[in-house]
């Protein structure tokens, strides 16, 4: 008998992500499109993209997060807050607080494609001009929850007992999971919060439903309740990697202008001022 309090989430829509070229070293397409503020709350987009030197030029954000998942390759990145240099490889995620204001860079190392995942979260009203935060989370030395035929990195939130030392300011849930075929597992949730689960490689069941995916799908989770905890089931049909993120939603209002995500215009509008005349970063 299922405890009372604890019920399965449904998977309550599929799609496959489209990539498309947008020059000779840049595809990209999305994994959640931006725009549905209210739907995937408190995310904002997800994009998937395969990049080389000089797709990207150095650019500013404000009033989010962004969370950087390498699949493929290895990306050099500089922000202003550490004014460091660095280096990810795969299955290690950049979590980068850009709260009052970062101007920072992503470039695949010299010869490289890229291929990875970016999420950008939205801060809630008194945290978009939160001090810049960086953390550097690496594949290999991130907590484990480790099952049979199954292992989970946990770079934010929680796996049954395994608790990620990442710090939010919104509350997260991102695990990856590898599965070798024929295993199960279920991940807890807050019934409040929203989700989606992207398919980096192979097959699986998905959700009360049990929802079939493959490759390069996403998967958006269904309706959690208001009260009490949910679970969503997983199986590996033949081996299994993907990611899982959810979280609690923000539910304030959301403008955004290229790289800025604020509450009103005119925030937007003081951010792009402060960025032309040099006095962006505080």
């Amino acid at each position: 008998m299922e405890d009372k309090d604890i019920y399965k989430r449904e998977i309550a829509k599929v799609r496959k992500v489209q990539l498309h070229e947008h020059s000779p070293i840049h595809a990209a397409g999305p994994v959640i499109e931006p725009g549905n503020w209210e739907r995937y709350d408190p995310f904002l987009l997800l994009m998937e993209d395969k990049f080389q030197k000089g797709a990207f030029d150095i650019h500013p954000h404000r009033g989010i997060e962004t969370v950087t998942y390498v699949i493929d390759g290895a990306i050099e990145h500089y922000d202003s807050h550490s004014g460091k240099d660095g280096v990810l490889g795969p299955g290690d995620v950049q979590w980068m607080t850009a709260g009052s204001g970062v101007v920072h860079n992503e470039v695949p190392s010299e010869g490289v494609t890229a291929h990875s995942l970016q999420l950008w979260i939205n801060l809630p009203r008194d945290k978009k001009m939160t001090a810049p935060r960086y953390q550097n989370l690496k594949g290999n030395e991130v907590p484990v929850r480790e099952e049979k035929g199954v292992a989970i990195r946990i770079f934010s939130g929680s796996s049954g007992d395994v608790i990620s030392p990442t710090l939010n300011h919104v509350a997260v849930t991102m695990i990856e999971a590898r599965m070798d075929a024929g295993a199960s597992i279920s991940q807890e949730l807050p019934g409040s919060y929203k989700g989606f689960i992207y398919i980096i490689e192979g097959s699986g069941v998905f959700g009360k439903n049990e929802v079939r995916a493959s490759k390069g799908e996403v998967l958006e989770l269904g309706t959690g309740g208001k009260n009490g905890t949910g679970e969503i089931d997983f199986t590996a049909e033949e081996p299994l990697r993907f990611l899982l993120y959810a979280g609690e939603p923000v539910k304030e209002p959301v403008v955004a202008r290229g790289p800025f995500v604020m509450n009103t215009e005119e925030e937007i509008q003081e951010a792009y001022q402060e960025y032309m005349q040099g006095t962006f970063l505080k």
